[in-house]
């Protein structure tokens, strides 16, 4: 009798359980880039890592530490070493409108420098495929495939102002068109209109442009001030912890949950620089800790001087909070007490926790009593 009502559910939910298989396959194994750095394509220079790394040690020499003093050592290592993890080099908001003849060299110059792999990921951003830049966004990404022919490790397309699910489907098509090879091109998805939040009918959009993406979309990345500028809200409040900006990102992180697609938070326009530095510094930091506090393990970054307290607030953010981690996970593992009643749900959270600080430096293998191998396995 069993055995028949067995058979019976599993032709009844066979497509369910399918559908649920392709649309929410889980977390996506590997590193996720704390940041993501935006630079105009026409600001883009050979050394420009280097040089981004160089000018956040300037700015900590001369204005002092804006963090514990013990995290310094780790932020300076970091930015002789690895200063920008994702470099996106940016042919839409930051760029503007060029001629022809000026993007299609920048887009060439852009290719020589990615086919270098001078970051651990990196990619362009172009401009949206609405009516009158589309043809514009296909052509620099054209150039810039053919100048790459291979693409490199960890290279993305980010698509910005997407405003329909018909524009997903639509960077679909050109991905297929262009790619070097069937399937290697994907792509963000920016959240930076209402529109991709609450559809004309009320329906929201954000996880139907996941699925519509059919397994190219890499991530969802909120733009803080087109998004509040969309939404009415003045210029000096526009700030990636506005209530509309809160709302926006929790719909994205719903949407994305189980599907493999990464979230990142936007960027604060208050730069470190002259007088404010301190104030800027310490606002980054706030924010990027509350951004981290809320699921959102990355960023975007706008000047070279606000990578210390990129760099610092993941530190702190994992270093924290790293015992507590180890010894709940420890207990879970080999079913000790520790005062918590955590569930499988929560040691994969744990065990996630701990990989990513070790991806970003905030701590090493050394430090702790897991394997990172036993951490991707949970």
């Amino acid at each position: 009798m069993l055995e028949a009502i067995h058979q019976r559910l599993d032709a009844r939910l066979a497509k369910a359980d399918a559908d649920l298989s392709a649309r929410y396959p889980g977390d996506r194994p590997g590193r996720q880039p704390v940041h993501t750095v935006y630079v105009p394509a026409d600001r883009l220079t050979p050394a420009l890592p280097a040089e981004w790394g160089a000018a956040a040690l300037a700015a900590l020499d001369e204005h002092g530490v804006p963090y514990a003093p013990d995290l310094d050592g780790l932020v300076r290592a970091k930015l002789a070493a690895e200063p920008i993890e994702d470099l996106r080099i940016d042919f839409e908001d930051g760029y503007g409108r060029r001629d022809d003849a000026q993007e299609d060299a920048h887009a060439q110059a852009a290719a020589r420098f990615l086919s270098e792999g001078r970051t651990p990921f990196s990619g362009i951003r172009i401009k949206c495929l609405e009516a009158d830049l589309r043809r514009r966004a296909v052509r620099t990404l054209k150039i810039v495939l053919d100048g790459l022919g291979t693409l490199p490790p960890g290279f993305v397309v980010t698509l910005p102002k997407v405003t329909s699910v018909a524009q997903v489907e639509a960077m679909v098509e050109v991905c297929a068109a262009l790619e070097p090879a069937p399937g290697a091109l994907r792509f963000e998805i920016q959240i930076e209109t209402p529109q991709s939040i609450l559809g004309p009918d009320g329906t929201a959009l954000v996880a139907p442009m996941i699925h519509a993406a059919e397994g190219r979309c890499t991530g969802l990345h909120y733009g803080t001030y087109d998004y509040s500028a969309s939404c009415g809200i003045a210029a000096a409040y526009q700030a990636m912890d506005h209530p509309v900006a809160d709302h926006a990102k929790v719909v994205m992180q719903a949407a994305a949950a189980g599907t493999g697609v990464r979230l990142s938070d936007g960027s604060t326009n208050v730069l470190p620089v002259g007088a404010r530095t301190g104030e800027a510094w310490a606002l980054h930091s706030r924010l990027v800790r509350r951004s981290l506090e809320r699921g959102f393990y990355q960023g975007w970054d706008l000047h070279p001087a606000q990578l210390p307290t990129r760099f610092a607030a993941n530190y702190a953010f994992y270093r924290e909070g790293a015992e507590e981690a180890v010894t709940r996970l420890d207990a879970y593992l080999n079913r000790k007490e520790s005062g918590f009643l955590d569930e499988p749900a929560t040691a994969r959270a744990l065990a996630s926790y701990l990989r990513r600080a070790l991806d970003c430096g905030a701590l090493a293998p050394s430090d702790l009593p897991f394997s990172p191998t036993t951490l991707e396995a949970l």
